[in-house]
């Protein structure tokens, strides 16, 4: 239409006749009307000649006995100019036979389009073909960080397992599956981690262990629960965490890493859910470190079958039951292994306590707890390692606590603050102080 190169402006502008008019009696109106009106130096054919203007373009339509349609004229004049001769054009009131109407509509200035397309394209340019994403301050910070916690890996032993640096230093460490997990834990600043590297614990892990309070940190999946028998069966473990069901440790950020740390439980209350019992031969070299246990536990069970249970009493312990304090301080002797060393705490009974044998078989294998009000209806449930929390936090009535794990001081303390009346667990933990306000039961007394 025109010479991109030279124009400047585009004439728009639409016409209107009376009658039937076709292009070139439009064109011939344009250049007869307008010859002589501006003058030699504003002549179209003169200007049309030495390119100044382009190539007129008329587009006409003609409806019931009547044609209107638009005309554009490319301009190289300057802004004065082009605007004199758009003006000149209104002047035109005769195409051929018919009377006509012409109008100017807008003068387009080309430049100002190519500078929008220019800004356009310039836009694209910089969002696609160049690298927005400029790491903040604070994200070279954290990636410097991560990358100095990853070059603190360290190896330990003949095989090389990876470990956090201040695992051989630390009193309590925690076991993790593989090198992906310690680098995890690096990532967020925990330091005494080691891997096992997946159901083959090594012996190193096995023996460190037994030195150390051992925290078991799986995966929320079967693979995890796999580790964590095989843990029980060849290594020496205190407490079990679990990360959240479907996610590995590797992918947790540091909020659910510390959630999970947390609510860890005591390896005595997962015992039934990992069938880790004493008959089973695979668990002979874990019990042998105990030789009395077992002689302890039939002892029991012999006297609960000959012994009526209203003639059951609760006994204080002689001085050499307790654990002496300066063993637990020094950590040279297992947790776990002085409550097993220990006798369990005579039972509680009463001629009520069959009421709570559904709830009881109802949560058999399930790790969970129900809250019971006076009239033992259900007013809530949570899981054994939440019970805690769930306790401090209820402000409901709550008389009594069924549940399937172990019953410590501290879930019987919490008992006794919150008036609850009857306790009911699977066995009876490391008990030392038994309040007289709270009634305690087992899944073996009902």
């Amino acid at each position: 239409m025109q010479d991109t190169d030279t124009t400047k402006y585009i004439i728009h502008s639409k016409i209107n006749a009376d009658g039937i008019v076709e292009r070139p009696d439009i064109v011939g109106a344009i250049f007869g009307q307008t010859e002589g009106l501006l003058g030699t130096d504003l002549d179209l054919r003169d200007l049309q000649k030495t390119g100044r203007i382009g190539r007129i373009e008329v587009m006409v339509t003609a409806k019931a006995g009547k044609s209107k349609g638009s005309i554009l004229i490319p301009s190289s004049l300057d802004r004065i100019e082009t605007s004199i001769l758009a003006a000149s054009l209104e002047t035109i009131d005769r195409v051929g036979p018919c009377s006509a109407r012409i109008e100017i509509i807008q003068i387009e200035d080309v430049r100002a389009t190519k500078r929008k397309h220019i800004v356009d394209r310039a836009k694209y340019i910089l969002t696609s073909m160049f690298d927005v994403n400029m790491p903040e301050s604070q994200e070279i910070a954290d990636e410097v960080r991560e990358s100095v916690r990853i070059e603190d890996m360290v190896y330990y032993g003949k095989n090389k397992i990876p470990s956090g640096p201040n695992m051989l230093n630390s009193d309590a460490i925690i076991v993790v599956e593989g090198r992906a997990d310690v680098l995890n834990l690096l990532r967020y600043g925990i330091k005494n981690s080691i891997c096992v590297g997946g159901t083959n614990v090594p012996p190193e892990v096995a023996e460190l262990t037994k030195k150390k309070t051992v925290t078991a940190f799986t995966d929320g999946d079967r693979g995890g629960e796999l580790i964590i028998k095989e843990l029980l069966q060849v290594a020496d473990i205190d407490f079990i965490a679990r990360a959240p069901d479907g996610k590995s440790v590797e992918d947790l950020v540091q909020r659910e890493i510390v959630r999970a740390l947390r609510q860890k439980v005591p390896v005595e209350q997962v015992m039934d859910r990992y069938s880790v019992r004493e008959s089973k031969p695979s668990n002979v070299s874990r019990i042998s470190r105990l030789p009395k246990r077992k002689e302890q536990v039939t002892e029991r069970r012999t006297e609960r079958r000959t012994e009526p249970r209203t003639e059951r009493r609760t006994e204080p312990r002689t001085e050499h039951q307790m654990p002496a304090v300066t063993q637990m301080q020094k950590r040279s002797v297992k947790q776990r292994e002085i409550v097993a060393a220990e006798p369990e705490v005579p039972l509680k009974t009463s001629a009520q306590s069959q009421r709570f044998k559904p709830h009881v078989d109802a949560l058999v294998g399930t790790l969970g707890a129900r809250l019971l009000d006076t009239d033992d209806n259900i007013v809530g449930e949570t899981d054994v390692r939440d019970l805690v929390n769930t306790l401090k936090d209820y402000s409901g009535d709550v008389k009594s606590v069924v549940f399937d794990g172990v019953i410590t001081q501290r879930i019987l303390d919490i008992a006794a603050d919150k008036e609850i009346s009857n306790l009911v667990g699977v066995k009876v933990g490391n008990v030392t102080k038994s309040p007289s306000a709270v009634k305690i039961l087992t899944a073996s007394g009902l």
